[in-house]
């Protein structure tokens, strides 16, 4: 595997609405300012900083974000940078742990030269940082949740580009009402992320005018999978809704599947990560699966197609999957938000040219910035996975 790119130090950064020579007579009286200047006129990169799971039970999906990213940042790097500058991205890994997320997030937030928070992953982790770099003045751009709770209270600071968990349960419990399935269960990850799974598919169902049959969930570690399944399917199921991702995705749709054999699976994007879909083998065959980015495999796509050209540039053992093409757009969003601040960016000009941008059109993903706490994609396709084990339309 490749290791992470390295990245500590942000842009030269002025006071807002002040020419830079003010800015700095401004820093003479006081030294946490200057020091500040200082550190970010002397940075050599645009330096990003992210906490995610590279060895953890998503480690398959932390990983495949963060080289989507790289592939971006290392092409744009391989024709001189943003303004002659390099990106760099520093991962910290967090193993999916939230005791060992917040002191990482904490090291990087007390970093004057960083500018930005990046693709941090997993929504217990993104909703721990995200008052602290509210309270730094630290961006935090792409968090990898699509929950709701990560995109309250409407901080400037904060952009999320892909479509929320909601949206993706929304989608697919439509589509069960529309083929009449009613006879649903849901099964959830016992954590902040699988309730906003559970509490999404509740609204929706309520507006479908039905309920679940029953309600399960599964801890990170998959060890009570087996009863979670058992429970489940005891309700004689038509379908059953995952918000699960990883190893308890992996336990409980080959449980359930050996409970009911007959029983349709429907399951979130986060559950997509290619070493999933291969664990499960001929159990994952015919799994529905929601999608926030097109497919991969589509290289008459533009975005796809550009993916495609980094992801072999960068040389990786890693699929190119649709997690992969997530980090991938996330990176470009990114780097067309710093090629609008202009030259010498910071904190407050990135994010004020990312919100000037309101709308950017990527070649198969159109993104609007609309508003802070909003999702700037709502790109939603369901896909299946085949018995090759791709996913198709």
């Amino acid at each position: 595997m490749l290791p992470p790119i390295a990245f500590d130090r942000p842009p030269v950064t002025t006071a807002k609405g002040l020419p830079r020579r003010t800015a700095l007579a401004c820093a003479l009286t006081l030294p946490w300012l200057a020091r500040a200047v200082q550190a970010q006129e002397a940075a050599p990169s645009w330096r990003l900083g992210q906490t995610i799971d590279l060895s953890g039970p998503l480690a398959d999906l932390g990983r495949a974000i963060h080289h989507g990213a790289r592939a971006c940042f290392e092409a744009v790097n391989a024709k001189g940078g943003v303004d002659g500058k390099p990106l760099e991205l520093i991962a910290k890994d967090d193993a999916y742990d939230l005791k060992r997320s917040e002191p990482l997030a904490d090291e990087l937030l007390a970093d004057r030269s960083l500018l930005a928070l990046f693709g941090c992953f997993g929504t217990p982790m993104v909703e721990s940082l995200l008052p602290k770099a509210e309270k730094a003045g630290v961006p935090v751009f792409a968090p990898y949740s699509g929950a709701l709770s990560v995109r309250r209270g409407n901080p400037r600071s904060v952009v999320h580009v892909r479509a929320s968990y909601a949206d993706e349960v929304g989608r697919i419990i439509e589509h069960l009402a529309t083929i009449g399935t009613r006879r649903i269960v849901v099964a959830h990850q016992a954590n902040s992320f699988g309730k906003e799974v559970a509490d999404a598919a509740a609204v929706s169902l309520e507006a479908h005018k039905f309920k679940a049959l029953g309600v399960a969930s599964v801890k990170n570690d998959a060890s009570d999978a087996e009863a979670a399944a058992s429970q489940l399917m005891a309700k004689e199921p038509e379908a059953v809704l995952v918000g699960l991702a990883g190893k308890p995705a992996l336990a409980f749709i080959k449980a359930a599947k050996a409970h009911r054999k007959g029983v349709r699976v429907y399951a979130l994007s986060v559950m997509g990560a290619a070493a999933t879909v291969q664990g499960l083998g001929p159990d994952g065959v015919g799994v529905a699966v929601s999608q926030v980015v097109p497919l991969p495999t589509q290289t008459v796509t533009p975005i796809v197609r550009d993916f495609h050209a980094a992801w072999k540039a960068l040389g990786t053992d890693l699929p190119a999957s649709h997690t992969a093409l997530e980090g991938y757009i996330n990176a470009r969003v990114f780097v067309e938000a710093l090629k609008a601040a202009g030259r010498g960016a910071g904190r407050t000009s990135l994010m004020d040219a990312l919100w000037r941008l309101r709308r950017l059109d990527l070649g198969g993903m159109d993104l609007r910035f609309a508003e802070p706490g909003q999702s700037a994609s709502r790109y939603v396709e369901l896909t299946i996975i085949g018995r090759d084990g791709r996913f198709v339309r």
